[in-house]
């Protein structure tokens, strides 16, 4: 466990509930999305190399 998401699951949730579930809302819609955005991050690597493959191409 990071100390991020232990600071977030335990610690905010003692010190201040209303800002723990907030926070919580948004990590977990980020965690809902990851995957999308990993895929957009390997999709354009792969452009990026193609693109550069034909730069290059003699």
């Amino acid at each position: 466990m990071s100390t991020v998401h232990k600071d977030v699951s335990e610690r905010l949730k003692k010190e201040n509930p209303a800002l723990y579930a907030q926070v919580k809302d948004i990590l977990e819609i980020n965690k809902q999305e990851r995957h999308i955005r990993g895929g957009m991050a390997t999709k354009l690597k792969y452009e990026k190399i193609a693109e550069n493959k034909v730069k290059y191409k003699y």
